[in-house]
């Protein structure tokens, strides 16, 4: 049988982590022929490429030939950051520029995934144009990362979201659903941060405006540069674990709100808010409420199955 291959073609590196399986999704239920690349758990469904093999990520590139390449790839936990600088910077920075130098060359249209830490979190909502100041080490190579790709690749795009959640295959996954275990066992008390103010964003709507984003570029060259997207509900932790709580009918009264800043690990921006009005202008975006997408998250990961019943019947 002749299958019926897309034409349009995307490579999504990080293909395995939480963000890169929305975006490969994404792209492929909307008749795109997305192929992913992931290093340490690529096989089977993936291409295995160490993205510092500056050999390897020719030979893909110039193999698929893609039109489009989401680099969602990252060393993204601030704490693993600051303790391995030498790794974080190589992924980030030098792995992101060479991505960026291959994709000039055949003429793709290259998404870089950026985050909010670019921004101190003094003076909320930022815009596109708003200067930069990372707080921590992350933030840093993240920016560096950003500065690489554009500098060696005019025509690409920088799409900065903030914290994310989604389908996760272990609740460590995500800095929102790794919290579950928290909210769950109500037996004992938990401290929550209160004090960061974050804006949860679902990785299908991430994935929804990278591909929105990718088809208007195939349309018009001018789509290019530095876009923002962040799901609108502003939320603590603390905040963030009751509402959790309330999703799957389970107390919160164990759950303690810190109002103080952190004082261990890497610094955090107090409010790093992102104006995502570039991207609405351009009739690009998709946010999923937070109970829903968060409900659909964690149900798998429900310790008492019992409530299952009584959240889904």
């Amino acid at each position: 049988e002749d299958v019926d291959i897309p034409s349009r073609r995307v490579l999504i590196t990080g293909a395995t982590g939480l963000l890169g399986r929305a975006v490969f999704k994404e792209f492929n239920e909307n008749n795109w022929n997305a192929v992913g690349c992931g290093y340490r758990r690529a096989q089977p469904r993936f291409e295995q490429i160490n993205l510092l093999d500056s050999i390897a990520v020719h030979d893909i590139i110039h193999d698929f030939q893609p039109h489009v390449i989401v680099h969602c790839a990252a060393e993204r936990r601030p704490d693993v950051v600051e303790s391995q600088p030498d790794a974080a910077s190589q992924l980030n920075v030098a792995a992101s520029a060479n991505l960026a130098k291959e994709a000039a060359g055949i003429g793709a249209f290259l998404i870089y995934i950026s985050t909010d830490y670019v921004f101190d979190g003094t003076s909320p909502p930022y815009k596109e144009t708003d200067v930069p100041n990372p707080l921590n080490l992350y933030g840093k190579t993240k920016l560096e990362g950003e500065k690489a790709v554009l500098e060696n690749n005019e025509g690409a795009a920088v799409l900065r979201v903030p914290v994310l959640y989604g389908e996760v295959e272990r609740l460590e996954e995500s800095a929102v659903t790794v919290m579950f275990d928290k909210v769950q066992f109500s037996n004992k008390s938990a401290n929550m941060d209160h004090w960061q103010q974050r804006f949860p964003t679902n990785v299908k709507d991430v994935a929804a405006v990278c591909r929105q984003l990718a088809e208007k570029r195939m349309l018009d060259p001018s789509v290019k540069g530095t876009f923002h997207w962040s799901g609108n509900e502003q939320m603590t932790k603390y905040e963030m674990a009751c509402a959790i709580a309330d999703a799957f009918n389970l107390p919160s009264s164990h759950l303690r709100p810190i109002t103080d800043s952190p004082v261990v690990g890497a610094l955090r921006p107090r409010n790093a808010q992102l104006d995502c009005s570039k991207l609405e202008m351009l009739g690009i975006g998709q946010r999923t409420p937070f109970r829903a997408g968060i409900k659909e998250s964690l149900w798998p990961f429900l310790v008492d199955k019992r409530w299952r019943q009584t959240v889904f019947h």
